[in-house]
Formats: structure tokens, sequence, C-alpha cells
């Protein structure tokens, strides 16, 4: 487990709040994904990954616990995993999020593939998230400096 349940808690109803009529269960759901996400970029510095529009609003939800994220993305990389957003529901790249899976996988977990669809498909759930990650935004991790060096 990456966050304890009282974190996973208090991020799904982040998550909940900022969409009213979603589930306790959907929102729980997309939370999980959004730590693999993170996970998977901290761990993958440099690939650039990016998160699916329903995922992308869980991320939303860990980074606005900033100690929480903060302290998350410490221990899984050292590093933290900034979000960089792009605001055209348009930005949709297939591959990126194929390769987001693929290292969601190599970490050991299953991406939880009906929230990893195109922004357009909204069957499922609709999030109040606005963003779209596409080539020129996907999230590339670069290694803190060390001490002393510029």
């Amino acid at each position: 487990m990456l966050v304890t349940d009282e974190q996973f808690a208090s991020c799904r109803k982040t998550v909940m709040d900022a969409n009213p009529k979603m589930s306790e269960e959907m929102a729980g759901r997309i939370v999980d994904e959004a730590l693999k996400f993170v996970a998977a970029c901290a761990k993958n510095p440099g690939v650039g990954l990016a998160p699916s529009r329903i995922v992308d609003e869980g991320w939303h939800a860990l980074i606005l616990h900033t100690a929480l994220y903060t302290d998350l993305c410490q221990t899984l990389g050292d590093r933290i995993v900034h979000h960089y957003p792009g605001y055209d529901p348009t930005h949709y790249d297939p591959p990126i999020l194929d390769r987001t899976r693929e290292k969601i996988s190599e970490l050991g977990w299953e991406a939880d593939a009906e929230l990893w669809g195109p922004p357009s498909d909204e069957t499922l759930v609709s999030v109040a998230a606005n963003c779209q990650h596409a080539p020129e935004c996907t999230i590339v991790i670069t290694p803190k400096p060390k001490p002393g060096i510029v």
C-alpha cells in the first residue's frame, strides 16, 4: 500500500467532492489508478508518461494533499512528480497511455483498463478534471539537483 487507509479515504473524498454524483467505489478506483500512475512516473524518470483524463482526476486529488503527495513522491523516487496540465481535450495519444500502462504493469500492478480510455469516453464516468495530456505535456521526471551543484 502506497498510502494509509486514512490518507486514501481523504483523497477519495476529494475526488467525490469535485464530482458529487460519483460513487465512493468509483472514486476509490480513480485514486488507486492515480497512485499507480505517480509510482510509474517516479520509478521511470525521463520516459514521458501521462494519465488518462479520468486518472488525472485522482492525481489532482493526490496533489491537493500536499504533505501526503510530497512524502509519496520522495518515498517512490526522491523526486516530485510535477503536474503539467494540458487543457485541450482533443490531445489524446494512445501510445502514451499504452506506455504508461506498461510501466504500471512492470511495477507489478494491473491498470484498470476501464479508467484508461480516451477523453471522450464518458460512458463509464464523467470527471471534473479538464486536463488531457499529450506529447507536448507528458510527464518527464528529472532528478533534483544534488546540494552544491548548480
